[in-house]
């Protein structure tokens, strides 16, 4: 049976804050509630359950915004029509990134965030991320567009950042020119 997660607006002061390391083993409830942030995510972008559910479309999540302060995150990346890849990254760290620079042209979006914020976030086209699984594992992903924007987001909601505080307030929108809008 499929239960809404709660999901903390950004006036909440712990999505304000720098997220703490994980230990292994993952306690049975991190583990459930990995699975309700995929069901969560997969359901929001299928419109027929995003409309049954009454969600938000969102492809990403981070234990922050349920209000626990853990290095986790999980991201539902559709492939291809009603096909998802699903990524769970404990202790998620970019090794390396391009030098190119994109932005998403119609700008971010939040689950935290309930409302419209205008803007380009400048992110690196293509990041390596490591991290481990749910078992403590070390896995490895080579993101790149909108995949690689997704795990940035994610990543810098770990470290106490919501996604507008990287918009220029002095310079909002960039041109093709400027930056790869993708």
């Amino acid at each position: 049976m499929f239960k809404k997660l709660n999901i903390l607006d950004e006036r909440e002061k712990c999505l304000h804050e720098v997220s703490k390391e994980v230990t292994f083993p993952l306690s049975k409830e991190d583990k459930t509630l990995i699975g309700r942030c995929i069901d969560h995510l997969t359901y929001s972008q299928i419109p027929k359950y995003e409309k049954k559910y009454d969600l938000r479309p969102g492809m990403g999540l981070a234990f922050p915004q349920l209000g626990i302060l853990k290095r986790i995150i999980v991201i539902v990346y559709e492939v291809d029509e009603g096909v998802f890849d699903n990524y769970v990254f404990i202790n998620p760290k970019i090794i390396s990134n391009s030098e190119e620079v994109i932005a998403a042209e119609a700008g971010e979006g939040c689950l935290s965030v309930n409302r419209e914020i205008e803007g380009h976030v400048p992110r690196y086209a293509r990041v390596t991320v490591e991290g481990y699984d749910e078992d403590g594992n070390k896995i490895r992903v080579r993101a790149r567009e909108d995949l690689a924007i997704a795990f940035q987001h994610e990543i810098d909601h770990l470290n106490g950042i919501l996604f507008f505080e990287k918009i220029d307030k002095n310079h909002r929108f960039y041109s093709n020119d400027e930056i790869r809008l993708i």
